[in-house]
């Protein structure tokens, strides 16, 4: 991805290449109308090992149509919590070319309650979505059993 450009006897400066592959034909990328809909897709790519186990932060990158361009996997940490970089998060979605995107990470302890620094993140994520004319549609919490949805409870 990232090779050595010379310009000069005296500058090096690393090229920088964006590619996207994505080897799902459109007509069969499934289309999310809801949260239940982003809850199945993600809840099929979650590790059943892991949901009561450890935390685990993933998006779901949508195209306009809000069709599935994939899913992404920030981060997986302890039982009480995992790191969710912003800009880890907005690389991949400007990579993937997103035009919304669906955070969700779950709680090992069953609880579906948001915490203080989840609904921190969900304000922060949604700011700089709007900057790069994103929009950020839910933030979801997910336990083995079931979901909790920001935006269907209005804190979006």
């Amino acid at each position: 991805m990232e090779k050595i450009v010379t310009t000069s006897a005296h500058a090096k400066v690393a090229e920088v290449k964006l590619t996207y592959r994505n080897r799902v034909k459109p007509s069969e990328r499934p289309q999310v109308t809801c949260s239940t809909d982003s809850y199945k897709v993600l809840k099929a790519s979650w590790d059943t090992g892991k949901i009561e186990f450890v935390e685990q932060f993933k998006v779901l990158l949508l195209n306009r149509a809000n069709r599935v361009l994939g899913i992404f996997e920030v981060s997986t940490g302890g039982v009480a919590g995992t790191v969710a970089d912003p800009k880890l998060i907005f690389v991949a979605a400007l990579k993937a070319c997103a035009s919304g995107i669906i955070l969700c990470h779950n709680h090992p302890s069953g609880n579906l309650k948001p915490s203080a620094a989840d609904l921190q993140l969900t304000q922060k994520m949604k700011k700089g979505a709007e900057l790069l004319d994103m929009a950020l549609l839910d933030h979801l919490i997910l336990t083995s059993e079931t979901y909790y949805s920001m935006a269907d409870e209005g804190l979006l």
